[in-house]
């Protein structure tokens, strides 16, 4: 991955995971993550407008580093690229979506759980990874016991919230945490900009001193 990408994602230390259920909501969104302190968003492609949005924040934000998030088929990550995202994020490790985007150019960060597919992550060239379910395939101690064989960096996601990122954000071989608890659905559908600002806000504050 693009040395640059890496350092805006690594500086940020955080990577809000975001279901939109409406284009219209994208840029309040993104300007309310601006005000709290974090310019990077991933927008997940588990609804029909997640391109659009994408597309959207790419025109009106251009400063915004979005990218694409549980891209799952070729065709979705042709419509992510299409769109403008600057990067591809898949829950797990499909060979042919991961396979397209190197071809394509496009850095992604596929999600892993298992020496075997940071493995085929290494194989293909890939230096950062998606560890999914973070929680629930076995945290902290999973990736500490990664770290003694790989040489690659984590972007652990599922089950991190503000209870335990700092304690994922303080390994070596994490490069950010993916999370959807500044996000979180029912606050971007009810309009709740100014508490996702005060919410993102308090996570940039939570992890702005750990190195």
């Amino acid at each position: 991955m693009e040395q640059n990408l890496i350092d805006t994602i690594g500086s940020a230390k955080l990577v809000p995971v975001i279901k939109l259920n409406k284009t219209e909501d994208a840029i309040p969104l993104v300007d309310a993550l601006v005000a709290g302190g974090l310019s990077v968003a991933e927008i997940t492609f588990r609804t029909a407008v997640a391109a659009d949005a994408i597309a959207a924040i790419r025109k009106a934000r251009p400063s915004v580093l979005v990218g694409a998030g549980t891209v799952l088929t070729i065709e979705q990550a042709r419509r992510a690229i299409a769109a403008g995202a600057s990067f591809v994020v898949s829950p797990g490790f499909n060979p042919a979506v991961v396979d397209f985007c190197v071809e394509k150019l496009i850095p992604v960060i596929p999600g892993v759980a298992s020496p075997t597919e940071v493995e085929m992550g290494l194989a293909r060239g890939l230096n950062v990874l998606k560890f999914f379910p973070a929680e629930a395939a076995g945290g902290v101690a999973m990736l500490k016991a990664l770290s003694a064989v790989y040489e690659v960096q984590f972007m652990p996601t599922g089950g991190i919230s503000e209870k335990n990122v700092a304690s994922y954000l303080a390994l070596k071989n994490v490069l950010a945490c993916g999370g959807s608890w500044m996000v979180k659905p029912e606050l971007i559908e009810q309009g709740k900009l100014e508490q996702i600002k005060q919410i993102t806000r308090e996570a940039v504050e939570l992890v702005k001193g750990i190195v």
